[in-house]
């Protein structure tokens, strides 16, 4: 896994032992989302899903406390299996503004390279929770194919 930052911008690379194609629906079939779509010791209750051009997504994160943490957003971009862009906002948390999701999917030996940035964050502070988010939540989604 590589994880770099730099203000505003977020970039994870993480291998993953599936197709292209396996990958890109976990990453966009809400049957698929509610096993890893959230950080570890939290579930997802809610993945609603409208993959085409300008289509919505929303996915609804609840921790033990019950505590809710709604991300919506925005298709821009949909090239099944290789690249995904869509926007992503916070219900609660409207400070953090709209920021944008690319995501690319690459056969390797051995599965997918998955390379996920995740711009336009507008502080420091948001670039490193929004990494242990998602780090969290791809340590999901690789011991699914583990």
């Amino acid at each position: 896994m590589m994880t770099t930052g730099t203000a505003g911008t977020l970039k994870i690379t993480r291998t993953i032992k599936a197709t292209p194609a396996a990958v890109f629906a976990a990453w966009t079939q809400p049957e698929h989302m509610k096993h890893w779509s959230a950080p570890e010791g939290m579930e997802v209750a809610i993945a609603e899903v409208d993959l085409t051009a300008g289509g919505r997504f929303h996915i609804q994160m609840k921790n033990a406390e019950g505590g809710e943490h709604n991300a919506r957003g925005v298709y821009r971009e949909i090239d099944s299996p290789y690249r995904l862009v869509y926007t992503w906002t916070w219900d609660e948390h409207p400070d953090a503004g709209e920021s944008l999701i690319t995501v690319e999917f690459t056969a390797i030996d051995g599965g997918t390279e998955v390379t996920m940035v995740h711009s336009g964050l507008p502080t420091e502070e948001l670039v490193e929770e929004h990494e242990g988010g998602w780090t969290s939540c791809l340590n999901r989604l690789e011991k699914l194919y583990a």
